[in-house]
């Protein structure tokens, strides 16, 4: 697998899972071409450990480039409140980071299909659209089971930022209409199954110019890399290669060709210059 240089548009490398081990694993990630990663927000209660972590990462002597993105995740609705939005914004303000994420719609579980409950999805995910323009920032998009809701909200609210849709798990329409507003698709572990028929098509049809690589870490781990079947194995930044490797082969595009396309599709979502 050659060493290229690659980019983890999508980590929550900040989770306690990575205390005992992460100045370790930052060094291997490196080692194999992660040259950067994005801490993801989610919460506003640990939006100090991503802050921690992203500072601890700047420190360490040898570790992919750290930037942040904060937000609150639709899937923990319930434990949002308006102040959390300022705590927010106050991040935004306060230090530099390159997205707001992850945002958006999830209608996975029973409760969240609710109307009261996507109401208020709707709610934080248009707030949070207006804090990305208000401060010019891409937004970073958590969409399951609710593109057709997340693609109407976005036009509704003409956000014209792009970004990235993480994890895609939608249909090539949907792909589509995600490109056509400025977004690219982030691409996960998930493209190393041989089940995953829809992603396979839904990437093989947009072509490589519209994707970006992420692991969702600890979470999406590659195939390769699972070693039961009967728990889940913690999914790291240095098994970005195999995301890579899976993506390689589903385009039929050498990796290190494809690698450098997927670096410069990184850098125009997330509107950085190197």
């Amino acid at each position: 697998m050659p060493n290229c240089r690659l980019f983890d548009t999508h980590t929550h490398f900040d989770v306690a899972e990575f205390d005992p081990d992460r100045a370790e694993l930052a060094a291997q990630a490196k080692a194999v071409g992660v040259e950067a990663l994005i801490l993801i927000g989610f919460l506003a209660e640990r939006f100090p450990d991503l802050l921690q972590t992203h500072l601890e990462l700047q420190q360490l002597a040898v570790a992919p480039r750290s930037y942040l993105a904060p937000g609150l995740h639709p899937i923990y609705i319930e434990q949002h409140r308006s102040a959390h939005l300022l705590q927010l914004e106050q991040l935004l303000q306060s230090q530099n980071c390159v997205a707001v994420g992850e945002i958006g719609l999830d209608t996975f579980l029973p409760q969240h299909k609710q109307p009261e409950s996507l109401q208020q999805q709707q709610h934080y995910f248009a707030a949070q659209m207006e804090l990305a323009r208000q401060y010019d920032k891409p937004i970073l998009l958590h969409i399951r089971k609710a593109h057709g809701e997340a693609l109407k909200l976005l036009k509704q609210q003409q956000f014209q930022l792009g970004g990235i849709a993480h994890a895609f798990s939608g249909g090539i329409e949907e792909a589509k209409a995600f490109i056509k507003l400025g977004f690219k698709i982030g691409i996960t572990g998930q493209i190393t199954n041989p089940n995953a028929k829809k992603l396979r098509s839904v990437v093989q049809q947009v072509g490589a110019e519209h994707l970006v690589l992420e692991t969702d870490c600890p979470d999406m781990t590659p195939l390769c890399c699972q070693i039961s079947t009967q728990q889940r194995t913690r999914n790291t930044p240095v098994n970005l290669p195999y995301v890579l490797h899976g993506l390689a082969e589903t385009l039929s595009i050498p990796e290190a060709e494809l690698a450098e396309v997927l670096w410069k599709n990184s850098l125009d979502a997330l509107h950085l210059s190197t």
